[in-house]
C-alpha cells in the first residue's frame, strides 16, 4: 500500500481546500484505483505539491482549483525555471512535469478543472545516458565470489543467487527482492510483477534454477511460499540498501568500477543478448519494457559490434556490388 504523503496543505502559505481535497481525492486514486507502486504515489503527490506550493508563493495567494484553470504555459514554464534555479536536474524536472500531467488528467476527468497548457509543456532536455554493463568476464567474475565474500556460507548463497537471478534473467532488484517461493513453481519459466504491476514471463536458465535451490537449502529460515524469497541476516525480507551494499563490497575486492551496480547486471543481461544476436523485441519483451525506444538504447552500447555485423552479412557490404531490389 502506499503510505500517506502527510498533510497535503502548506502550512506558511496553504492551498485552498478545495485543491487540498482534490489532492486528497487523486492520491487515494492513485492508490486504491491504480494501484501505483509507493515510489510513483509519493513521488505524483511530491510534483502535484511542488507545483501548488510554487504557485502559492508566485501569486502570494493560496493556490485553489481556479488557479489551475487558469494556469498558463508560462506559468508552468516559471515553475520549472524555478527547480532548475534551485538545483534539481532535468530527470527530476521530467518526472515533475509528468507527475503533475497526470494530476491535471484526473482533474479533466473528474471535471473539477479543464486546463490543457500543461500537456503542451516540453519536458527538460536530457543528457542521453548510457548504460553501463559488465563485461562478459566482470560479470562471471562477479557470480562467482558473490558467493564467497560473506563469512556466512549461506549469505553467500544467498548473495550469489541474488546476483545469478538479476544477470541471468535480467531482473531490476525490486522485481527479485519481490519474488516469493510460490513465484518459482513454474519450473522453466518465472512470473515477474514489474513497473506498473505489469507482469511478464522470463526463462528461468538451468544455472539460475540451481543457484536459487542452493540458496533455499541453504538458508536457516522457513521460506513460506507467499513470503518474500530473498531474507535479510535476521530473517527479514531482505533490503534493498543491503544488497547494494555487498555489491559495493565486492567491486572493491575486484576492483571494478563503481558502475557495477545491482542494476548493472540488469544491463549486461540486455547488452550481452543483443551481442549474442537476441533481437530487440525479444529483448524489450524479457526487460518488461513498455516501450521498444527504452530498449533501443542498448544498442548504442552495441554499435561498434552491430557495424561490424552489418559489414559482415549485409550482401552489399560483402560483395560491393549492387543487388536487385
Amino acid at each position: 500500500m502506499c503510505e500517506s504523503p502527510g498533510p497535503l496543505s502548506d502550512p506558511v502559505l496553504p492551498w485552498a481546500p478545495d485543491l487540498a481535497e482534490a489532492l486528497e481525492r487523486w492520491h487515494t486514486a492513485l492508490r486504491d484505483e491504480r494501484r501505483a507502486s509507493p515510489h510513483t504515489c509519493a513521488a505524483y503527490v511530491h510534483d502535484a505539491r511542488s507545483l501548488c506550493g510554487f504557485l502559492s508563493a508566485y501569486r502570494g495567494e493560496p493556490t485553489r482549483l481556479a488557479t489551475l484553470e487558469a494556469l498558463t504555459l508560462t506559468d508552468l514554464r516559471a515553475w520549472l525555471s524555478a527547480s532548475a534555479g534551485r538545483g534539481v536536474e532535468a530527470a527530476s524536472r521530467a518526472r515533475a512535469a509528468s507527475g503533475v500531467r497526470n494530476f491535471f488528467r484526473w482533474l479533466n476527468a473528474k471535471g473539477l478543472v479543464h486546463n490543457t497548457a500543461v500537456f503542451a509543456l516540453r519536458n527538460p532536455k536530457l543528457p542521453r545516458r548510457l548504460p553501463r554493463p559488465l563485461t562478459e568476464a566482470d560479470a562471471r567474475t562477479v557470480l562467482i565470489h558473490a558467493v564467497a565474500e560473506p563469512l556466512t556460507p549461506w549469505l553467500g548463497l544467498r548473495d550469489g543467487a541474488l546476483a545469478t537471478l538479476l544477470y541471468g534473467a535480467g531482473l531490476r532488484l525490486g522485481e527479485a527482492l519481490a519474488l516469493r517461493p510460490a513465484d518459482l513453481e513454474g519450473g522453466a519459466t518465472l512470473v515477474v510483477q514489474g513497473k506498473g504491476r505489469k507482469q511478464r514471463t522470463v526463462p528461468l536458465l538451468p544455472s539460475v534454477r540451481d543457484a536459487l535451490d542452493r540458496y533455499r537449502r541453504a538458508c536457516p529460515y522457513t521460506l513460506e511460499r507467499t513470503h518474500p524469497l530473498f531474507r535479510g541476516a535476521r530473517g527479514g525480507p531482505l533490503n534493498p540498501t543491503v544488497a547494494d551494499r555487498q555489491m559495493a563490497r565486492l567491486r572493491r575486492s575486484l576492483g571494478l568500477p563503481d558502475s557495477a551496480t545491482p542494476h548493472a547486471l540488469r544491463h549486461s543481461f540486455a547488452t550481452h543478448l543483443l551481442a549474442s544476436g537476441a533481437d530487440l523485441r525479444s529483448v524489450q519483451e524479457l526487460l518488461g519494457h513498455a516501450s521498444l525506444s527504452t530498449t533501443q538504447i542498448y544498442t548504442a552500447v552495441e554499435e561498434p559490434r552491430l557495424q561490424a555485423v552489418y559489414r559482415a552479412t549485409h550482401p552489399r557490404a560483402r560483395t560491393g556490388k549492387n543487388t536487385e531490389d
